[in-house]
């Protein structure tokens, strides 16, 4: 896999993983709470984004490490069982 293509992937990877997690720990503002004018009033109290940036980074290495474990191994879509329609052998 050339370097250009393995940045790419990461990119993907990284990208969609991050979709993933960044509804983790969010909870709404209390209404007591302070509110900065102006904010939607969904906006989470704390959204925590280094930490669900770290966890992003961190997910999308073992995700890409997995992926190019598969890509390299040789292992292909001819190598899996798949279901024929009926009649072709």
């Amino acid at each position: 896999m050339a370097l250009t293509s393995a940045i790419a992937i990461f990119f993907i990877i990284w990208w969609l993983t991050l979709f993933v997690v960044l509804p983790w720990g969010n909870r709404d503002p209390d209404p007591e709470e302070s509110r900065v004018h102006g904010a939607d009033m969904g906006a989470p109290a704390r959204p925590g984004m280094r930490r669900k940036l770290v966890v992003t980074t961190v997910l999308s290495v073992v995700f890409f490490a997995i992926f190019y474990a598969l890509v390299t191994s040789g292992i292909g879509l001819e190598d899996i069982p798949l279901p024929s329609p009926p009649g072709i052998d």
